[in-house]
């Protein structure tokens, strides 16, 4: 199961789902870390995942220090390259995605031609005066699976066109 955990923020949900993933002998998790984690700026927060006990399987430089509309697109690609690269090595059955952060679309979006499933954690959602909601929407065109924090969600994703029987309302993730 793939990963993709770009910030504290996403990692904070994650938390419990990763430990469940980690202690399933059935289930292998291959954690790809990007984004902020990878970042001195911001506090190098990858050492804390494996602090808490995971092993990192990619590390995928992306971001360049800008927060212009110039350099978040230059993170894009950066992630797009680096995130091909990743899957080229070790494709997972299966990627996990979390939200609406560009580097979170990256990596849906490399996944696509490599036909590997996306799981979008947190669709449907709406977020007022931020070009985030398109990319939570392009998110879930990416994704074959769609697990929702209510049923207003639920109820979104499918309007824009997903499976019912791929829409599932799992609640809000986190600890």
């Amino acid at each position: 199961i793939g990963v993709v955990t770009t910030s504290r923020a996403d990692y904070g949900i994650y938390l419990p789902m990763l430990r469940l993933i980690q202690a399933d002998p059935m289930l292998h998790l291959h954690l790809l870390v990007t984004g902020t984690h990878l970042s001195p700026e911001f506090g190098l927060t990858s050492q804390a995942i494996q602090d808490d006990g995971f092993e990192i399987a990619e590390k995928i430089e992306m971001l360049v220090s800008s927060d212009t509309p110039e350099g978040i697109v230059k993170s894009m690609g950066l992630g797009l390259i680096g995130l091909s690269q990743a899957y080229s090595k070790k494709r997972p059955d299966i990627l996990l995605v979390l939200g609406d952060r560009f580097e979170m679309h990256g990596a849906a979006l490399a996944a696509l031609p490599f036909k590997i499933p996306v799981a979008h954690i947190h669709g449907g959602e709406l977020t007022y005066g931020s070009y985030d909601d398109a990319i939570r929407h392009s998110l879930t065109k990416f994704s074959w699976f769609h697990f929702v924090a209510s049923e207003e969600y639920k109820k979104r994703v499918i309007q824009l066109g997903e499976s019912p029987i791929r829409v599932f309302n799992v609640g809000a993730l986190g600890p």
